[in-house]
């Protein structure tokens, strides 16, 4: 099987990016093609159909090879949850909890055997495979327990890109000294450099990339500018960075940015909605009175809540409801709605009992079993019998508290026609849902976001489009249209 590899001088330079372009691009060529990432650290994660995890990043790639998401495209994903420990999740599913150092004594043979096998798997359906490295293939500490890089380059016998980020600066350093750290063996899979996120005049740069070839012998296969992604990014770090640009913008949705928030991709749909503001909101900040609040996924649910009372946040929220507001939360935002959460194992590490936001009569039981599923199902409210899907990943087993229901004289129903997914109250203003990806549904989307400006008097929006996955296809074309038109694959395809 022929593979490319792309390997980053630093995190951020574009791998993912450049990966899904190429899955696209190499697609359109004819090519049966795979993506894969041997281990990602990520808290954005998908279910598969087979309902094991992986990284979102690599969904995102092989719906750009148009094929199904599946776990040998993300052997190893680790899940970080605090107190520098991670959870491993291999070959899609929960294997255990570990810190760095244990994490190199414990899993590494293990992960290495199950980078092998799942590549060996891939090889026998697609005849091309686009690998992406992680972090920098040049960190001379942590080298010899690196499963991602040059290591997976080396066993393919990888045609492998560099791609560097201009807009750090120092790129040809950066380009120069990554190359310079590699193993000799290594450096030959070096096939061609991609110099990413250019501003301005590219005469000025070509004396540079001019040198750059000289010096180092190898092509720059194209030099990418500067543009905008509307792809989800792999972690958080850039969320408070991204203010929205939307100036006619009818309505504004706050999101709770926890300190561990994970798949906040969920959101993306809300941001492709020209009528609507996404603003994140970190825990020591005030709320406002947005015309909703989201309280998103969480991989450790117990601390993230204790981080909520003591920065004042829980107190905001909880005057925020008894105002009026609207509250929805999804998967541990919707847990941490209830009256108690209960961890009897101490997976969090936290006491046994924790007190919810209590804007919901529920309880939730931690347990070390995670389900991990994809689900349709039909929607009872906003509007009766949507068809929807989305997917589950928790470790929470949550219930109704009839006693308590009845003692507040509110009546609840359930969300959807499976009652364990999601719960809502009789006036539509607290919303909790276990289905990640509840907003990629068009119509159901619609009509929740109808409520919030039935509140404020504005015109309901139409309901029937598509889900948001068309949108998510248009993407991927722009973003492979604009890389084709600045990169040249020939020294890359021709060996």
């Amino acid at each position: 099987m022929k593979a490319i590899m792309v390997v980053g001088t630093t995190s951020h330079a574009g791998k993912s990016s450049l990966v899904t372009a190429l899955c696209r691009l190499l697609w359109r060529k004819g090519w049966l093609v795979t993506p894969f990432k041997g281990q990602n650290m990520a808290l954005n994660a998908y279910v598969t159909p087979t309902g094991g995890e992986i990284g979102y990043a690599q969904a995102l790639q092989a719906w750009g090879a148009k094929t199904t998401p599946r776990v040998e495209m993300n052997p190893i994903l680790l899940k970080p949850q605090g107190n520098m420990t991670s959870q491993v999740i291999m070959k899609g599913e929960a294997v255990g909890v570990t810190n760095a150092k244990e994490y190199y004594q414990d899993y590494f043979d293990r992960g290495w055997k199950a980078i092998t096998e799942s590549l060996d798997i891939l090889a026998q359906e697609f005849d091309l495979i686009v690998c992406e490295g992680a972090g920098s293939p040049a960190e001379i500490n942590l080298k010899h327990r690196d499963l991602t890089n040059m290591r997976v380059a080396k066993h393919l016998n990888a045609s492998t890109i560099l791609i560097a980020d201009i807009e750090r600066g120092g790129v040809f350093a950066h380009i120069v000294g990554t190359l310079a750290l590699l193993d000799p063996d290594e450096q030959s899979l070096i096939k061609g450099i991609v110099i990413n996120k250019f501003r301005g005049d590219q005469s000025i740069l070509d004396p540079g990339i001019k040198w750059l070839e000289e010096y180092t012998k190898i092509p720059v296969l194209g030099v990418i500018p500067w543009f905008e992604s509307a792809l989800p990014s792999e972690d958080s770090l850039g969320l408070l960075d991204q203010p929205s640009k939307k100036k006619n913008h009818e309505l504004k949705i706050n999101i709770i940015k926890l300190p561990h928030i994970s798949n906040f991709t969920d959101f993306d749909p809300l941001e492709a909605e020209n009528s609507v503001l996404i603003e994140y909101i970190e825990p020591h900040q005030t709320l406002g009175y947005p015309d909703a609040v989201i309280i998103p996924g969480t991989k450790t649910t117990i601390p993230d809540l204790k981080i909520l009372e003591e920065t004042g946040m829980m107190s905001q929220i909880k005057e925020y409801a008894d105002s009026g507001g609207t509250i929805i939360g999804i998967c541990g935002g919707f847990q941490m709605l209830g009256h108690q959460i209960l961890d009897p194992e101490h997976l969090e590490g936290y006491d046994p009992v924790c007190q919810g936001l209590d804007l919901l009569p529920i309880k939730t039981t931690l347990k070390p079993e995670k389900i991990t599923r994809q689900r349709e199902v039909a929607a009872n409210y906003p509007q009766k019998a949507l068809p929807v899907d989305g997917y589950e990943i928790h470790q929470g087993y949550t219930e109704l508290i009839p006693a308590l229901s009845k003692q507040r004289k509110i009546r609840y129903f359930s969300l959807f026609d499976d009652d364990t997914l999601g719960l809502v109250n009789e006036i539509q203003s607290i919303w909790g849902c276990y289905l990640h990806g509840i907003f990629d549904n068009g119509a159901w989307r619609r009509a929740w976001l109808n409520n919030l400006r039935q509140k404020r008097g504005l015109s309901s929006l139409p309901t029937g489009i598509n889900n948001y996955r068309q949108q998510r296809e248009e993407l991927l074309d722009s973003l492979t249209d604009l890389i084709e038109q600045h990169l040249n694959l020939d020294p890359i395809m021709k060996d």
